[in-house]
């Protein structure tokens, strides 16, 4: 195995996880300390959710964003910086009238989406590529043709490199329709995200077949959820993916053990490395993914 695996930290999320673990970084200081630590532990890239400070909960603020960024671009380490665009696609409908909008709805255009990438000019953002029934009760995540096409082509425009989240095999359809519309520039950058209620399940045969339905040329990464994480990294890594791991996705090192973001990036890099792999570094990873660094 001699090709190169990006290991990214995806460090805070924006779920609702803060009460469960005193580990999930909530301020951006908090945020930025953990990217750092990540990268010291061995990721090559780091993606970054906010959260407002006062509650815990995901944010959208554009100074939150700014303030983590510039934090980790001042350090002594450079991991490539990867921002969620993905906040703002939450509708929450009352099930006896889903006309109304209940409390928890942050619904904005696909563009509106996007100012703190647009300011701040990560070297990737993710687009989550299509709508989605996100677990119980009545929320929906919506991303609909029209905004993503909207968001893609504004983001071709900024010179960032978008990581399409793919929930589903018919969100890796429409990714791979974006790639031959032209919207995506090679080469293209899937991220395979597996176990989210109701999305797809972690099977690795399910794993498999999207990667079989990816286009020639494309670099993919994978991650499951909750206690499938880090057994997913040596998924990834023998199907020939790069690897996600951190706190977004999972609170735990081991049953009944409590992680922090730089103890699992310390896990993933031992399960590449013991798959015979190698981690790639920062610049490794951008040479790979032919990204402009920022900043």
């Amino acid at each position: 195995m001699t090709k190169k695996t990006i290991v990214t930290c995806a460090l805070t999320g924006a779920g609702d996880t803060t009460g469960k673990s005193e580990f999930v970084p909530v301020s951006p200081e908090q945020i930025a300390d953990d990217a750092i630590a990540a990268a010291r532990a061995g990721a090559s890239a780091v993606h970054i959710h906010v959260r407002n400070i006062a509650t815990g909960q995901g944010s959208r603020d554009v100074g939150l964003y700014r303030e983590v960024v510039r934090i980790v671009r001042e350090s002594d380490v450079d991991p490539v910086i990867n921002l969620t665009a993905g906040m703002g696609g939450d509708l929450v409908v009352d099930p006896q009238d889903p006309t109304k909008q209940l409390e928890g709805t942050d619904l904005v255009s696909g563009i509106d989406r996007l100012p703190h990438v647009e300011e701040l000019l990560p070297e990737i953002c993710t687009i989550d590529c299509g709508t989605l029934n996100f677990g119980e009760g009545s929320n929906i995540y919506v991303s609909t043709p029209d905004m993503l096409r909207e968001g893609a082509a504004k983001i071709q425009e900024l010179g960032v490199k978008p990581e399409m989240e793919i929930f589903d095999t018919g969100n890796l359809w429409f990714g791979n329709v974006l790639v031959r519309e032209g919207l995506i520039d090679p080469p293209p950058l899937y991220q395979l995200c597996m176990g989210i209620p109701y999305g797809a399940p972690v099977d690795a045969g399910l794993l498999q077949a999207m990667v079989n339905m990816l286009p020639d040329g494309a670099e993919w990464t994978s991650f499951a959820i909750g206690r499938n994480q880090l057994p997913w990294v040596a998924q990834s890594v023998l199907l020939g993916g790069h690897v996600r791991v951190g706190l977004e996705d999972n609170l735990y090192l081991r049953k009944g053990v409590k992680a922090t973001n730089a103890e699992l990036t310390e896990r993933a890099v031992d399960i590449v490395e013991s798959l015979g792999a190698q981690v790639a570094t920062p610049d490794e990873a951008r040479d790979i993914l032919g990204l402009n660094k920022k900043g």
